[in-house]
């Protein structure tokens, strides 16, 4: 007991008797040596230099984000034009970018990856169709990485297996597989192309960068290679405007690289691809807003409507469009609400740009997307108060009743019309219609339609014998 108190004491006296490191003057010396740089290779210098400089920069953030207080920074500057940093991002973005692109299959992956498919898969003797079960599966993913390599294993991943619809056997067709892997690699390489062409790396492609990615894919669609060179920049220009129409909605100037990629438009544009080996009429071509006869047919229409040739389009040239259907409130109110007035002022020099005459086109011809019937309903909501209600809907369609009885059609109740819409939209409110109630109904486009133009309300009016005679030739 004694001699056990006896050794602890002595070893606490011995822990109390070693000085602290930074107390023994050989290791301040040492640190003050070491410190001032002196004694030091010039890597070591370029070191302790690089470590002071990134520290000083630590600090300096530091006492910035103190005096910013709680609020993150939601700005950066960009770097400025020839700068080292601009440079530098380039350079980065250049080698991620082809690294990225090698590791994407090619027209020749492609083609073996479906040739291995067809060798490795069974027929269902009751469809007929190439199947493969998991098995197959991760047999086809073996071969596949023999020929081609490692960069085809990424689809051959268990989750990918499970997004496709299997049969009874726990089968799944290899079309569909093959149309997946062929989609992939085409986003894929379109978003290197587009991130290739955005100048800021901000994500998002501004008018003229949209429009030199269609003027780089001209000579692959198979439907474009007969363009005039002399019409190339127009249609670019024709081609782009939709793009930032449905992805540029609060219309900024630039449309985000993921919505392009994912949005319907271009989707539409690919479909040029495609050979057409059968004949094609003009009325299909032209439903393709990306095909040489829809932006040849946009050229002539504005040609025509701009009487006196100065590049813009009067309220009075804009009447006759459609054959003049269109009503003359709703011309007005395009004019109030997506024209710009022109630089001398004055209600007379506000006229219609064919950027915005290709805003309005878009609009007429997709009233059923969220984004055309944006743009009608601000027309449409004659008070600016975000609804609609009977006596805006009285006003808007006694120019279509009016139209309606010049053209010998029968007469109408008014009343009778605005509580058919009543009744078509359902809105939310009884007493008033939102854009939201619109969209919800979706039959929005079809009441824009019927008080905005006498043809739309002549077409929801005659609707069933329409629809008996699309279904005549059917029945033939």
């Amino acid at each position: 007991m004694y001699s056990g108190s006896s050794d602890g004491e002595s070893h606490d006296t011995a822990q109390r008797k070693i000085p602290p490191a930074s107390s023994m003057l050989w290791v301040r010396n040492l640190r003050r040596f070491i410190g001032s740089g002196a004694g030091l290779g010039s890597e070591a210098l370029m070191e302790l230099e690089t470590k002071r400089i990134l520290l000083d920069i630590f600090r300096e953030k530091q006492h910035k984000s103190a005096e910013a207080g709680t609020i993150p920074s939601f700005y950066k500057k960009k770097p400025e034009e020839g700068s080292i940093s601009q440079r530098v991002q380039r350079l980065a973005k250049y080698r991620f970018l082809k690294k990225q692109s090698d590791l994407l299959l090619n027209a020749d992956d492609l083609d073996a990856m479906w040739l291995c498919l067809r060798e490795n898969c069974v027929i269902d003797d009751a469809t007929g169709a190439e199947k493969m079960n998991y098995e197959d599966f991760c047999h086809i993913a073996s071969v596949c990485t023999e020929q081609i390599g490692p960069k085809c294993r990424r689809f051959f991943s268990p989750s990918n297996f499970m997004k496709f619809e299997k049969d009874e056997s726990g089968r799944i067709a290899i079309l569909p597989f093959y149309l997946y892997v062929m989609r992939t690699v085409s986003l894929t390489q379109a978003r290197i192309d587009m991130s290739e062409l955005d100048e800021d790396s901000d994500g998002f492609l501004q008018p003229h960068e949209m429009e030199a990615y269609i003027r780089g894919l001209i000579p692959s669609l198979a439907q474009l290679r007969e363009m005039p060179s002399a019409f190339v920049q127009m249609y670019c220009r024709i081609a782009a405007h939709k793009f930032f129409f449905f992805c540029d909605p609060h219309r900024r100037g630039k449309a985000c690289i993921k919505k392009v990629l994912l949005s319907n438009c271009l989707q539409e544009l690919m479909e040029l691809h495609q050979e057409s080996e059968e004949e094609v009429t003009d009325s299909e071509q032209a439903e393709n807003w990306f095909s040489l006869t829809s932006a040849q047919r946009i050229c002539d229409m504005f040609l025509a409507l701009d009487k006196d040739m100065n590049g813009t389009l009067s309220k009075q040239e804009l009447r006759e469009y459609a054959d003049g259907t269109l009503t003359e409130i709703f011309i007005e109110r395009v004019f109030d609400e997506h024209v710009r007035r022109g630089k001398s002022g004055g209600g007379n020099a506000r006229e219609m740009d064919f950027e915005s005459f290709l805003d309005f086109v878009l609009a007429l011809e997709n009233k059923d997307t969220p984004e055309g019937l944006t743009y009608l309903f601000r027309c449409l909501d004659l008070q600016g108060r975000g609804y609609l209600t009977t006596a805006d809907i009285h006003s808007l369609f006694r120019d279509v009743h009016q139209k309606w009885i010049e053209g010998g059609n029968y007469e109408l109740c008014i009343e009778d019309v605005r509580d058919e819409i009543w009744d078509m939209v359902k809105p939310a409110d009884s007493l008033r219609i939102t854009l939201a109630d619109l969209l919800s109904c979706k039959q929005g486009g079809t009441v824009a339609s019927m008080v905005i133009d006498v043809r739309g309300f002549w077409a929801h009016d005659n609707r069933e014998n329409l629809l008996q005679e699309d279904e005549e030739p059917e029945e033939e």
